[in-house]
């Protein structure tokens, strides 16, 4: 995920690494892609020992030298295998330690797995609203129809997982 990232922000122009850090970051994509800032410097030095970028200039900030970097043909050729790898996964998975820990649920104490529950459902209900206003905010910039349909693909996801918490919850009540 981090190549393919990092490629398609090189597409648009040669970009230095901080600068590509700052446009994860400020985008959210580190949160999405589950991407650590520290692994964008990783990927930019292995890419560029494997070909597929290339130091187009340096420039010097202070004490500080900055490599500029831009993507190669190899690179390129690279982005789009990746972006047709991509194509073929199915978008989530059914996989999930949440739902296999349901099977040992009741090994716990009720009011401890309602509280855990809870947590979690407050945790989803915050995420929900932190994409609703990402969508929001964006759109004011302009978003292309595949990434509104990102957005709104997400947040049917996450309301789903609300309703499933709640289903568990009402589960978890004692009968009465």
């Amino acid at each position: 995920m981090t190549n393919l990232i990092i490629l398609a922000l090189l597409r648009d122009r040669p970009k230095h690494g901080y600068e590509i850090q700052q446009y994860i970051q400020m985008s959210r994509m580190d949160e999405w892609a589950n991407l650590l800032s520290g692994s964008i410097y990783y990927a930019l030095n292995k890419m560029e020992k494997e070909g597929l970028i290339r130091t187009e200039a340096e420039e010097r900030t202070g004490a500080r030298l900055r490599k500029i970097y831009a993507i190669t043909e190899k690179g390129e050729e690279l982005f789009q295998q990746l972006v047709r790898e991509s194509l073929t996964l199915t978008p989530h998975s059914v996989k999930s330690d949440f739902a296999l820990s349901l099977n040992w649920i009741e090994t716990i104490p009720r009011e401890e797995a309602m509280e855990l529950l809870g947590q979690n459902l407050r945790q989803l209900e915050q995420t929900l609203e932190y994409w609703r206003q990402g969508k929001e905010f964006k759109s004011q910039y302009g978003l292309t129809p595949f990434a509104i349909a990102s957005f709104d693909n997400a947040i049917a996801i996450l309301e789903q997982d609300i309703s499933f918490i709640y289903k568990v919850m009402n589960l978890l009540k004692p009968s009465q």
